[in-house]
C-alpha cells in the first residue's frame, strides 16, 4: 500500500515523516532527492545551469539563488519542475521496486506538493499534516532567508490547507506538542497496519 504524505510549508511534514521513519516504515523523502540531483555533479546541475545560470556556484545548484530567481520570474518554475519531477519520479520507482521486494506492508512517500502535482492518484491513501495558521506562519518566518515576500509566493503556489484536509484519508494536527504528534503517528501506523491486512477498525 502506498500512502501520500503530505503538507504545506511549516506545517511539520517533516518531523512526522522522520516519526514513522524511526520505527522502521519505509519513507521516501522527496527533497532528500531534490538534494541529490541539484548536488556537485547531480543529473539536474547542468539543465538547471543552463536555465539559471546564477543559480549554479561550484557545480551545485544554490536553492537560495534558484528561489530568489523563481521569485523575480514566476515562469521559471514549470521549466525547472519539468527538470527535477522525472528525477524525482524515477527515484520513487526505484525506491518502490526495493520496498516491493522487501515485503513491506507499506510504504509512505513523503511529496510536499502531492495535491498542487495531482499525484494523488499515485497512492492509495493520503496523510496531511497540519496546524493552525499562525502557527504555520511562526514556523515559517523563523527559518534563515525567509521574507515577508517569500512567504506569500510560496503560499500562493500551495492548494489551501483546508482543501488539503478534505481531501485527506488522515491529518495529523501538530499543533501541540512533539509528544502529541508522536503519539499521533503511533496511533496511525496501528490503522495503517489493520488496512493493509484487511482487518475493521482501520
Amino acid at each position: 500500500m502506498i500512502i501520500g504524505l503530505t503538507g504545506s510549508i511549516a506545517m511539520g511534514k517533516t518531523t512526522a515523516a522522520r516519526m514513522f521513519a524511526a520505527v522502521g516504515v519505509p519513507v521516501f523523502d522527496s527533497d532528500d532527492i531534490v538534494h541529490e540531483i541539484y548536488s556537485t555533479g547531480g543529473p539536474a546541475v547542468e539543465d538547471i545551469g543552463r536555465l539559471v545560470p546564477q543559480a549554479v556556484k561550484h557545480g551545485f545548484v544554490d536553492r537560495r539563488k534558484l528561489s530568489l530567481a523563481i521569485q523575480a520570474a514566476p515562469d521559471l518554475l514549470k521549466q525547472i519542475e519539468a527538470i527535477v519531477h522525472p528525477r524525482v519520479r524515477s527515484a520513487q520507482a526505484e525506491f518502490l521496486s526495493a520496498a516491493a521486494a522487501a515485503g513491506a506492508p507499506f510504504v509512505i512517500l513523503d511529496i510536499p506538493l502531492l495535491f498542487e502535482t495531482n499525484r494523488q492518484r499515485d497512492v492509495d491513501k493520503i496523510i496531511v499534516v497540519s496546524c493552525p495558521d499562525d502557527t504555520q506562519r511562526a514556523r515559517a518566518m523563523a527559518r534563515e532567508g525567509m521574507t515577508e515576500a517569500k512567504f506569500a509566493s510560496i503560499m500562493a503556489r500551495q492548494v489551501p490547507d483546508t482543501d488539503k484536509r478534505r481531501s485527506a484519508d488522515f491529518v495529523i494536527d501538530t499543533s501541540q506538542t512533539i509528544a502529541d504528534t508522536k503519539r499521533q503517528v503511533t496511533s496511525l501506523l496501528e490503522r495503517l497496519l489493520l488496512l493493509t491486512k484487511g482487518l475493521p477498525n482501520a
